[in-house]
């Protein structure tokens, strides 16, 4: 069930995807928020990288950490514009996060293919905030790809 703050963050998350699509990445984004405060904002950069680890969620991780000092992110919620592969799943896991919120689903490459487990075991997940502008982003990008 979407809670009151999810559209606002969702919104944040989606200026991110907006970045990554203008640099030419797949356009995901991604926000932490610790205590109703913004602690970490993120897009993919696997092509400027030339990392295929650098997911927006794996660097809004390593940002969320940073800023907290320390590798759990308890009392953080994370925004994903589109539903976390499995290496960004098992990286939420391991930080302990214990709320997920995310727009789109993503059916070709998504964690719920393979297990809703693979998430920590109090984690609780929200999905479908700002669906079809998360998935309309996603869309246009590789419509323009195709063309």
């Amino acid at each position: 069930m979407i809670q009151g703050d999810d559209i606002h963050f969702m919104k944040m998350a989606l200026a991110e995807a907006e970045k990554a699509a203008a640099r030419d990445e797949v356009p995901v984004g991604a926000v932490v928020v610790s205590n109703g405060t913004v602690i970490a904002r993120a897009h993919n950069l696997t092509e400027t990288l030339g990392d295929p680890t650098a997911h927006a969620e794996m660097q809004a991780i390593t940002a969320a950490t940073s800023y907290l000092g320390g590798k759990y992110l308890i009392d953080c919620t994370i925004y994903v514009t589109v539903e976390p592969c499995v290496m960004c799943a098992g990286a939420l896991a391991w930080s302990q996060i214990p709320v997920l919120v995310y727009g789109a689903s993503d059916p070709k490459k998504g964690y719920s293919l393979i297990e809703q487990q693979l998430l920590h075991p109090k984690t609780k997940v929200r999905k479908g905030v700002l669906e079809t502008e998360c998935s309309s982003i996603m869309k246009k990008f590789f419509s323009k790809k195709r063309h």
